[in-house]
């Protein structure tokens, strides 16, 4: 027998647990202020509610759909009708973005009697599901949080002290599970006992809690406040983070005084630093911090000893971004995972595809690595731990996508054999370097900091691959081989024999597999294939790894991966994901052979679900190269194909200027926000502020006093043994004991998280319907990052099963016009042959013909009609005033219209048609050198000879004095020096004014 909890109010009643409740009276306590009074809730009238709500709730249309149903928000707008309703038309996702509040109705005070023979379901009994949802109330002296799960049935309340102390955080977990009914009866006695301060109000609804922090005084707590669906896995929902907020757990007038200090000022402002609202994932109900395969193989493992295990209790804290802010909490709370949702920070991305009539889901998960995690210049090589920068996990799930559980029938849980999975590693170079980046060289040298003879960090961080991945390690090291001035050679050489030295130890069969190639002077060479070489060492990578696929041994024979690529170049962003695309690609030919989708394990580039793979491995290689270089892909697929347009130029010079820039002047601020997050900083009184430090060394490293008291390890024997061991798929299937009795929703809840069978669907706002890969990528024409038309031979096994017309938007029709070109110079849209000028005039700025004239070409016209008229200039001189972002807009989308279209062809086209040996011959007489002499009268020739003036004003500009950084008075009214007396008189160097276009 458990009595329902009392939550005593704020009025100047000393803290007592939740759990306890007077119940020798039924005469409330006059003396008492926040005493609930006769508050026993009666649970027959809470069940007859709970059921009576539920019939009335019931939704028969869409029954048995195999898609998940929309969430109606708990709002008191909503009418109280027995016709199910929809959400908003407006909104795009199948649940609103922002959390709907607990709904709270009025209760008089004579509904609240004791039933002292009520039982409460605890945390812990069946049919107790996770919470998905959060409610932040107030008063004066308490914070009170109301969790609700999928369904809005079943609750739970936590209670935090406002007033205590500055460093302590005092939370009171109740574990009794109520009902609506109950909860709302048991707020209104709250709000009753304090209506003489206030009363209790609503602060904010969340879907979750990251943690705690405190910097100099008081506790905060982090919560999310939006989110959106990114992808399902097994029906679970895997979640993006679009909006935080940071509340402080103290009073306002306590809050008003730590404002005023202003080191606890600056540490919120750093913190902010940290964008969280992008790329930061969660889940309620799967484990996103581990691969599927490790997933899998816990939950058998634990029906083999009988056991029921919490997964989501247990995880990888390696990738688990706020470990920093779980720390508090798993102190003060018993149900640590039950309030707090762990992130990670990475990629993820989702899409369907249909081959053969069967649906087909790719999931692309990316996992950063909070160990030794931070900006590109700052964080370089490993630390004396054996952790290495930029290291990213990325795991590459292929599923069919009409299969909804991780169970078999049977059922056999945890058996599907339609998962499938491949796991891949990017991290720096294991060795102690470094680059400083205080100058303003792009590319700084490269200096090894310690040159260790036993490769210490390298074993460690070989050891570390084995725990995690098993063996072997197939190590594919793209770093330059050959250079001008050795940067990249000179880890090249180290890291050969840092391998070398740790395969000494290994046993056969064991061994490192490492192989290096310079992959950046192959896609330069013309005689090299980058892609082949590629390509043939990803099928010798797959077929040593392997790859997992769940089953039950029986009827499906399941396979475990055993041992991980790692790859990895000089930054491990470029060179590095093209090389895991093309990885993941070999893998994705067995996966799918695996699901007996295709009859062997090769697939072609120029197929749908290829060019959608590229699609998502794109993306995530952009994000990765945001998060630790702060710009996208310099060189993306399309440049190591030699399909890339000319465009990717422009593209690749301000990407590059971007990285650039950041690197220079923001890296340090987004690293000072990395270490306060992650708690590598830590405010103590007397020691330096975070600020003020001169490098964060130590913050990633061992404390050196440390370094006696720690045994070394054996640099002979440097791994451990068990780290070798192959891992093997559990047998079992199901649990035994006394769970065997025990339905599929008490280990999983998939069923009600993805379907939620009481509420309407609507199929726009579903994700498994927005999934679609002709809905999220566009076509392979459509391609507008530098590849090529990718088409579907009619030969190919493998098609995109969707009939819809893909509509492109108007900003893309101009850059249509210049795809629609064939190599020929005709219109592959009509096949007429296009004029063109001998004389070029695209060249010029494209505001001196937007007032052009529509072509004479049908299709053409149509397209270009379709654009929005431009209106004309003003003046010539605002044609000039070009933004930083005209710039770049121009850049990465240029217009060729038609009359220059032949004449742009000749352009791209004449690299080329360049001969690779030089001769003194004569060249033909149809070149277009000759064309372009023959085209210049005598007149024209004379008219290009140099006057003595400008020849004068040409050598003053060029002659440049023994000492060219001084500048004397003498040399200010140069032309040379215009800019620089620009810059002393406070102007800018570039034109940032906006062109008039009224």
């Amino acid at each position: 027998m458990d009595n329902p909890t009392n939550i005593d109010s704020d009025a100047g009643r000393p803290h007592q647990p939740l759990t306890t409740f007077p119940d020798t009276t039924n005469t409330p306590d006059p003396t008492a202020q926040d005493s609930l009074g006769d508050d026993e809730l009666q649970r027959s009238g809470a069940e007859q509610d709970v059921a009576r709500q539920a019939k009335t709730n019931a939704a028969p249309i869409l029954a048995g759909s195999p898609l998940p149903s929309t969430q109606l928000p708990h709002t008191s707008s909503i009418p109280s009708t027995n016709e199910p309703t929809l959400l908003d038309a407006g909104s795009e996702d199948e649940e609103p973005a922002t959390a709907a509040g607990f709904e709270r109705s009025t209760s008089p005070a004579s509904a609240l009697h004791r039933n002292k023979g009520a039982e409460y379901q605890k945390v812990g009994e069946e049919g107790v599901c996770k919470m998905h949802r959060f409610s932040l109330y107030e008063t004066v002296n308490w914070f009170y949080l109301v969790g609700g799960d999928v369904m809005d049935q079943k609750f739970r309340i936590l209670k935090i002290d406002r007033t205590a102390d500055s460093g302590d955080l005092i939370v009171v977990e109740d574990e009794i599970v109520y009902t609506r009914k109950e909860m709302n009866q048991l707020l209104n006695a709250v709000d009753d006992g304090n209506k003489a301060s206030g009363g209790l109000k609503l602060k904010c609804t969340t879907w979750g809690v990251l943690g705690f922090i405190r910097f100099t005084g008081a506790y905060y707590m982090l919560v999310i406040t939006k989110r959106s669906q990114v992808a399902v896995i097994g029906g679970h929902f895997v979640y993006q983070i679009d909006g935080t907020e940071l509340i402080s757990l103290t009073t306002s007038s306590s809050r008003s005084k730590a404002e005023r200090i202003p080191e606890e000022a600056r540490f919120v402002s750093t913190l902010s630093n940290l964008d969280l609202s992008r790329s930061f994932y969660f889940s309620y109900t799967y484990d996103i911090t581990r691969s599927l395969q490790l997933n899998m193989i816990r939950e058998r493992e634990a029906f083999g000893q009988g056991l029921l295990r919490k997964s989501l209790d247990y995880h990888n804290g390696m990738f688990v971004w706020n470990q920093h802010l779980l720390g508090p909490a798993s102190t003060a709370l018993q149900n640590t995972y039950d309030w707090c949702i762990p992130i990670i920070h990475g990629f993820v991305d989702q899409t369907n595809i249909s081959i053969h009539t069967r649906t087909v889901s790719i999931t692309v998960i990316a996992r950063r690595s909070r160990l030794f995690a931070g900006a590109r210049f700052l964080k370089r090589g490993a630390n004396d731990l054996g952790f290495v920068a930029n290291d990213v996990e990325t795991e590459q799930i292929v599923s069919e996508a009409l299969t909804t559980s991780f169970h078999a029938p049977g059922p056999q849980l945890y058996a599907n054999p339609n998962f499938t999975s491949y796991v891949q590693h990017r991290g720096s170079i294991p060795l102690h370097w470094t680059q400083d980046n205080s100058g303003v060289t792009p590319k700084p040298d490269i200096e090894l900091n310690l040159v260790d003879p036993f490769f210490s960090a390298a074993a460690l961080h070989f050891d570390n691959l084995f725990e995690r991945y098993g063996a072997p390690v197939y190590v594919l090291n793209l770093v330059k081989s050959r250079e001008r001035i050795p940067r990249e050679s000179i880890l090249l050489h180290e890291y050969t024999n840092a391998i070398t030295y740790l395969n000494q130890s290994l046993p056969e069969g064991k061994k490192i597999l490492y192989k290096a190639w310079d992959m950046s002077r192959a896609s330069k060479s013309r005689d090299q294939d980058v892609i082949g070489t590629l390509e043939a060492s990803a099928r010798d990578i797959v077929s040593r790894t392997g790859f997992f696929r769940n089953g039950d041994n029986v009827y499906w024979k399941s396979s475990i991966q055993n041992g991980v690529a790692r790859t990895n170049c000089i930054d491990c962003l470029d060179r590095t994901n093209a090389a895991q695309f093309i990885i993941g690609k070999c893998a994705l030919g067995h996966q799918l052979q695996a699901l007996g989708i295709i009859p062997n394990e090769t697939v072609e580039f120029e197929t749908d679900v290829v060019t959608v793979l590229s699609h998502m491995y794109h993306a995530h290689g952009d994000m990765i190269a945001i998060q630790y270089g702060g710009s996208h892909l310099v060189n993306t697929m399309a440049t190591y194909r030699k399909i890339n347009q000319w465009s990717s130029q422009s593209r690749d010079m301000v990407e590059s200027f971007k990285r650039y820039y950041n690197n220079s002047f923001l890296d340090r601020q987004r690293q000072e926000a990395y270490n306060l997050f992650l708690g590598n900083y830590t405010f103590a009184q007397g020691q330096p502020m975070l600020w003020d430090l001169a490098t964060d060394y130590y913050l990633h490293h061992a404390d050196p006093r440390a370094w006696s008291e720690r045994r070394r390890k054996n640099y002979i024997k440097w791994f451990d043994p068990c780290h070798l061991e192959e891992r093997r798929m559990p047998q079992e299937v199901g649990p035994k004991g006394a769970l065997a009795s025990k339905p599929i929703d008490f280990f999983d809840e998939y069923w009600l998280e993805y379907y939620r069978p009481t509420n309407l669907s609507a199929f726009p706002k579903i994700l498994s319907y927005k999934v679609n890969s002709m809905r999220k990528y566009p076509s392979p024409k459509e391609n507008q990052d530098g590849a090529s038309e990718l088409k579907l031979p009619q030969s190919t096994p493998i098609s995109t099963n969707n009939q819809q017309t893909n509509h492109r938007p108007e900003t893309e029709v101009s850059s249509l016009i210049t795809s629609s070109l064939d190599h020929d110079g005709k219109n592959s849209l009509s096949g007429e042959k296009l004029p063109g000028n001998v004389l070029s005039d695209w060249l010029r700025q494209p505001s001196q013909h937007l007032q052009s004239e529509p072509t004479s070409n049908n299709n053409l016209q149509t397209l270009n009609n379709s654009q929005k008229p431009e209106k004309p200039l003003k003046d010539k001189s605002a044609a000039t005033q070009w933004t930083l972002d005209q710039f770049v807009a121009n850049s990465l989308n240029p217009t060729v219209v038609e009359s220059e279209a032949d004449e742009y062809l000749r352009y791209i086209n004449h690299p080329s048609n360049l001969p690779l040996v030089v001769s003194t011959e004569d060249p033909p007489h149809n070149s277009d050198f000759l064309v372009y002499i023959q085209s210049n009268s005598p007149d024209a020739a004379a008219q290009m000879l140099s006057a003595e003036d400008d020849i004068a004003d040409f050598e003053e500009f060029v002659n440049v004095g023994d000492d060219p950084l001084t500048v004397t008075d003498a040399d200010t009214p140069k032309k040379r020096y215009k800019a620089y007396r620009q810059w002393l008189k406070g102007r800018s160097l570039f034109k940032q004014q906006r062109a008039d276009l009224q």
